[in-house]
């Protein structure tokens, strides 16, 4: 435990170079956590959501969706808490209601802004930002679900409709337009990076659609960072019902390149009957660990206490995971990296 205790030590600013992929809610979770060991952050997110409030800015403004770039510029932040009470704010009447004060402001920045990602970097700068955020792109895309039966749709935000009207499991999905130009500065994060991660985040319209972007798989295998995948907690209803760690492995790889990773970081906390309960409502529940099938893949599993239950929800307690990866990095990583953890 002494050994494990003396990783905590080193000054954020000495922190890894990490580049975190992913979006949706278990991304910003993640970079809660990650910010307190390291300044050195680069968060890569994807572009892909068309549902809510992200939505109707997509459609209304013709700009790339706000929402998950938005909520890891608020997991990043470091501001006062009135404008993260501000950023969080969501209007309750009219015309905009359901949409949030963090969305328009970005949208107002790309008004003003040569390029959403100049956008992104002007709001990154307001809120005072651990590291930073990078669309994987700035293409105008969508994301595209084939199922086993042959039937496809086309929208992130209707995938886990059809999904679960049709009672079968997704085959495959891509982007349209296929292999749009990745961000020149993703990859350039990717290709710097002492620690690159995947995960955790709903597995096909979060983590793989990054992965269908221009080179972004060709820079992960070409990297010689250490590579976890963060596997979620619990399937998720309408996209991952009856998956296992195994499945959710493959699924990635299928998209991607065998062995795009060695490493997948699972939670062996209990999940409460009571959440349990509630889940299998959903016909969700906790994503069963076949290692054997994992180990056959070429991954190795480590299994860590990282979940707890919030506000009814089954997450990964955002302290737990960033130590535990932290902690995973300093025992694995090149002892030349690893020295510096020692101080």
């Amino acid at each position: 435990m002494a050994r494990r205790q003396e990783t905590y030590r080193i000054p954020r600013t000495y922190g890894p170079k990490i580049a975190a992929i992913g979006g949706g809610h278990g991304l910003s979770n993640l970079l809660r956590g990650l910010k307190e060991y390291s300044r050195n952050i680069s968060a890569i997110v994807t572009v892909a959501d068309d549902g809510g409030g992200s939505g109707m800015l997509r459609h209304d403004l013709g700009m790339p969706p706000p929402g998950d770039i938005r909520a890891c510029c608020e997991a990043l932040a470091n501001t006062e808490s009135v404008l993260k009470d501000l950023m969080h704010y969501r209007f309750t009447e009219g015309a905009l209601t359901g949409q949030s004060f963090g969305n328009l402001l970005l949208a107002a920045l790309n008004g003003i802004s040569p390029s959403f990602d100049a956008a992104v970097a002007r709001m990154s700068e307001v809120l005072a930002i651990t590291g930073r955020v990078l669309p994987v792109t700035t293409a105008d895309v969508k994301l595209e679900a084939i199922f086993e039966n042959g039937a496809s749709v086309i929208g992130e935000s209707i995938i886990s409709k059809y999904k679960k009207q049709a009672d079968c499991r997704i085959s495959h999905v891509r982007l349209l337009p296929e292999h749009p130009q990745a961000l020149p500065a993703a990859l350039k994060a990717i290709r710097e990076a002492e620690l690159i991660l995947l995960g955790p985040g709903s597995l096909y319209t979060s983590v793989i659609p990054n992965l269908l972007v221009e080179g972004v798989v060709r820079a992960i295998q070409r990297s010689k960072a250490m590579k976890i995948y963060v596997c979620n907690v619990m399937t998720e209803d309408g996209e991952t019902e009856n998956y296992t760690v195994s499945d959710h492995i493959a699924a990635i790889f299928q998209h991607s390149a065998p062995g795009l990773f060695p490493l997948c970081l699972v939670s062996s906390s209990r999940v409460p009957k009571a959440a349990a309960d509630r889940y299998a409502l959903e016909g969700a529940a906790p994503i069963l660990l076949d290692a054997k099938r994992c180990q056959t893949l070429g991954v190795e599993v480590v299994s860590r206490p990282l979940s707890t239950v919030r506000e009814g929800r089954v997450v990964h307690h955002f302290q737990r995971l960033a130590r535990e990866i932290l902690v995973l990095y300093s025992e694995r990583a090149f002892r030349v990296a690893g020295d510096r953890f020692r101080a």
